[in-house]
């Protein structure tokens, strides 16, 4: 534990995540814990901090701490204001805010991202994902799309190493939306094994998406999969993943659509999250014509350490 250097924490809405760091940026341990901002009572926040990382804040009182995520909503810990878009990884750094740990030790919450326009975007804690992958595969790249697939998924756009713009979808909450408090999802069959692929179903989703049926858009294509059902053209059990794949389809659609420029080269492909989501949108941006895809593992980690050097709270 001497050779600690930076605690980082990923805390979200349901768990929280702890790193150790030592000097060169590596993670000698990560620990986790169920206390997300939905399973504390109030002002509980310093209390799961000390149960969980209680012997390393004891080993290294120096060390700073530094915490992205939904901890610095308002929701969370203390409501930190969002860093401008157009001012880079400064603003990010610049933005933080120390809040009171165990025992007085400051925590440093980060500030996440807004980009202004008619439909404004936010992300926090997404915006620590982006540094984590752009610290692993450095910021060379003229073009890279960086696909965070999530509840909320979000899609980012650099052009050598500085977020251009970003754009979300609520395809995970739609989804778990759509099966569990609408007709869809009545006859799903009691039990289902979500951990289970059924690709060819996951493809036929794509596929309607991606055919002039789509153009009806998606609350009408979302029907489909009770009407293939009621005439048996689709199982019960390849309801999830047709279901899957249909509103996977649709968000890439739109970004195809909405987000992606006409008049540039395609650009370096990276999907950031569970290897099994990340898995499925693989799958999806080839068969959509998009490319081939790297699968990165969550870089929150790489991100935190990242932000923590721009913002000078690493000591030689």
């Amino acid at each position: 534990m001497s050779e600690i250097r930076l605690l980082g924490l990923d805390w979200g809405t349901s768990a929280l995540r702890a790193y150790a760091y030592d000097g060169q940026g590596r993670a000698l341990e990560s620990r986790h814990s169920a206390h997300g901002l939905m399973n504390l009572p109030p002002g509980g926040f310093a209390q799961a901090l000390q149960q969980l990382c209680g012997d390393w804040l004891a080993a290294r009182p120096d060390a700073p701490v530094l915490a992205c995520g939904m901890v610095g909503s308002a929701q969370g810990w203390a409501e930190v204001p969002y860093a401008e878009l157009d001012g880079g990884e400064a603003a990010l750094a610049a933005g933080l805010r120390p809040v009171s740990g165990p025992g007085g030790r400051p925590v440093h919450l980060a500030p996440g991202l807004i980009q202004r326009g008619d439909l404004p975007e936010v992300m926090r804690g997404e915006e620590t994902q982006v540094l984590g992958v752009l610290q692993t595969l450095g910021a060379d790249d003229e073009s890279l799309l960086i696909g965070l697939p999530g509840t909320h998924s979000k899609w980012v756009w650099v052009r050598r190493g500085v977020v251009q713009r970003f754009c979300s979808f609520m395809t995970g909450e739609i989804f778990a939306a759509l099966r569990g408090h609408t007709i869809l999802g009545r006859t799903l069959p009691a039990g289902h094994d979500a951990s289970t692929f059924d690709a060819p179903a996951f493809e036929r989703g794509l596929a309607v998406a991606a055919q002039p049926a789509g153009r009806l858009g998606l609350l009408s294509n979302a029907f489909s999969m009770r009407s293939l059902f009621l005439t048996g053209a689709l199982a019960a059990e390849a309801q999830f993943d047709y279901l899957s794949g249909l509103l996977i389809g649709h968000e890439l659609a739109g970004l195809q659509a909405g987000f992606l420029p006409a008049d540039t080269p395609p650009p370096r492909l990276v999907l950031c999250g569970s290897d099994a989501l990340c898995e499925r949108y693989a799958l999806a941006l080839r068969q959509q014509g998009l490319g081939r895809a790297e699968l990165l593992p969550q870089a929150t980690a790489a991100g935190l350490w990242r932000l923590a050097g721009r913002a000078g709270l690493l000591k030689p």
